[in-house]
């Protein structure tokens, strides 16, 4: 999965999509349209560099140096404030242009940066509900120290001071979080039992070994140490230097622990009455209201709940019946039977350093592969380097979903893949269909494609929808099988495993939030019908539990980009270009479902 922030990912700016007229065939109504869109894109560039001001830690993942010693003011005041400015530049967009005069590119960009102020203004009206530690995978306890550790790349003198400077911003921000969560615990928005406990464990890891004490470095210790000693190595630094702010950098590690002492005393504070069992946005005040706008900011539809729990039943029974046929065809009853012949050939057993060694070895090879097939399905093809990584240790757990990472700009920083190598393992016939959605032709891939994209407005490369791109993610798997990736039936059976695990995920999590489904209900959903191990149901279901509606993006995503691509098989029949049709989706950045669904259709008509 990628990361699913408004601001949160680099996903691309637009690129042409084939609509254009050659040069020297362009209408003066063209060239107009040419000088138009020109005079836009400088507009929102210009828009952009101001909301980077807001945003420090995007224009860092951008490879930026503009505020790199800075994090995020995630204060309510700074929210308030980034929403007046974001209404306030649309305001400026509709008085200083004419929608009608631009190309139907840059009319994709106008409505997108009208949107995204429409999007930002809904999030903030419910801040209330999201604090900063209440969320499983992006709590501000561990998601600034990921950050610094995988994202603040350090290259010279500058970055690093800049990296030190962070360091000792860290306690301030952590106050804040601290200060906003409370806020939403008096609201009646309390942090559920599970996350709590979560945030103790993972601030106590993060505080535990040098420089504190004895045993291996922290974390955050090691890194600053390797990013130094790196620019050592590069002649960048001397070691007297190098001491010196490492000297610095210790100090303000140091001054963590206190820091997160401070979430501890609060997260210990607020456990005793840590609600569990019915946790979902149903049972909390204004709950449903909430719920229902984060179904619209993250599946870009105007589905229901009910709607959407339907449609999870629906495919769930689909799915089912395909792997009832591929199981006859392995010469076996039926899916359950497959699924226990499985069991017996790989029966559950814990990871161990030979197993994780193998595994990415594995996942690398594979991925490497499906990279040669490329050229057959996609015009557009990767070009930085992908590779798949263990998740650092203070950010693992049982069952933990994998996430891709983008690659910075200039190719400095991989694409990553980042698997959870604790607990148990699963079937070895999963890693392929894992590496198709998050590596190639999945998210590693799309964030390579898309950062490299030239000519576009520059904020495009920052705008994220989760349909899109797990909608993506999920039709990245069926193309693997499409290209003949997967070695065998038991990739393909997992595919379909794969597959009904997200449709599974539509009827938990709108079991959990609109229907008041327990956690223990929903585990017991996930690991029976959705097939997954108890403990990865577990981690799955806290997941959506503090990320309402995010989990349905998935299926509702992969379902529009199937709908539209045989609706352009069957209007342009031998004229459909699977290459073409592939381009104008991965090339042309991160976009809702009706904007897709348009220029889709423009295409079609381009065509026909």
């Amino acid at each position: 999965m990628v990361q699913p922030f408004l601001l949160a990912t680099a996903i691309a700016s637009l690129a042409t999509s084939g609509l254009a007229l050659p040069a020297a065939a362009q209408t003066p109504a063209a060239t107009s349209a040419n000088a138009e869109d020109a005079r836009l894109t400088a507009f929102l560039d210009a828009e952009f560099a101001e909301m980077l001001k807001f945003q420090p830690q995007t224009a860092t993942r951008l490879g930026l140096k503009d505020g790199g010693d800075r994090w995020n003011d995630i204060s309510d005041s700074a929210a308030d404030a980034f929403v007046a400015w974001r209404q306030a530049s649309a305001a400026r967009l509709k008085a200083g242009f004419d929608r009608a005069k631009l190309s139907p590119q840059a009319q994709v960009n106008y409505d997108i940066w009208l949107l995204e102020a429409e999007r930002a203004a809904m999030a903030n009206a419910n801040r209330r509900f999201k604090p900063p530690l209440y969320s499983r995978l992006y709590s501000t306890h561990s998601q600034l120290p990921d950050f610094l550790i995988n994202t603040h790349a350090v290259a010279d003198v500058t970055d690093l001071r800049n990296y030190i400077a962070r360091l000792r911003g860290l306690p301030a921000v952590l106050d804040v979080a601290i200060e906003r969560t409370r806020a939403s615990e008096a609201a009646g928005i309390r942090v559920p039992r599970f996350q709590i406990e979560t945030i103790i464990a993972g601030s106590e890891k993060l505080t535990q070994g040098a420089p504190f004490g004895t045993g291996p470095d922290v974390a955050l210790w090691a890194d600053v140490k390797a990013k130094t000693e790196k620019l050592v190595a590069a002649g960048k630094l001397d070691r007297a230097q190098a001491d010196t702010l490492l000297e610095e950098a210790r100090t303000a590690i140091l001054a963590l622990q206190p820091a997160y002492g401070r979430v501890i005393a609060w997260a210990k504070s607020a456990l005793p009455t840590a609600p569990s069992g019915r946790v979902g946005a149903v049972s909390l005040p204004g709950g449903a209201a909430f719920y229902a706008d984060e179904l619209k900011l993250n599946t870009t539809t105007d589905y229901t709940a009910d709607q959407i729990h339907a449609i999870g039943r629906s495919e769930v029974a689909r799915i089912e019946a395909e792997q009832d046929a591929l199981a006859r065809k392995a010469g076996l009853k039926d899916r359950q039977a497959y699924y226990a012949e499985r069991a017996r050939l790989f029966p559950s057993r814990p990871w161990t350093d030979a197993s994780r060694a193998e595994y990415l070895a594995n996942a690398n090879a594979f991925v490497a592969r499906t990279r040669t097939l490329l050229p057959n399905y996609f015009g557009t093809l990767p070009e930085y380097r992908i590779e798949v990584v263990r998740e650092p240790s203070f950010s693992e757990v049982p069952g933990g979903a994998a996430h891709a990472s983008a690659p910075s700009p200039d190719g400095s920083r991989p694409a990553r893949t980042y698997v959870h190598m604790v607990g148990n393992q699963e079937d070895p016939a999963a890693m392929y269909t894992l590496m198709c959605h998050e590596a190639i032709p999945g998210h590693n891939m799309q964030g390579d494609i898309q950062v490299r994209q030239k000519g576009g407005p520059k904020f495009r490369s920052v705008t994220g929808y989760v349909a899109f791109g797990e909608g993506w993610g999920l039709y990245a798997e069926a193309m693997c099988k499409e290209m003949n990736a997967f070695p065998d039936i038991a990739a393909d059976f997992m595919r379909l495993d794969a597959e009904l695990f997200r449709a599974a995920r539509l009827v938990v999590d709108t079991g959990i939030h609109a229907l008041g489904w327990t956690e223990d209900q929903a585990v017991d959903y996930l690991h029976k019908t959705g097939r997954q191990p108890i403990e990865k149901a577990r981690s799955e279901v806290r997941r959506y539990i503090t990320l309402p509606g995010q989990a349905t993006g998935y299926k509702i995503g992969m379902l529009k980009i199937v709908e539209l691509r045989r609706k352009a098989e069957a209007a342009l029949g031998p004229k459909f270009d699977i290459k073409g049709f592939h381009d104008l989706l991965i090339a042309s950045g991160s976009q809702p479902l009706s904007i897709l669904e348009r220029r889709v259709n423009d295409w079609i008509k381009s065509r026909a």
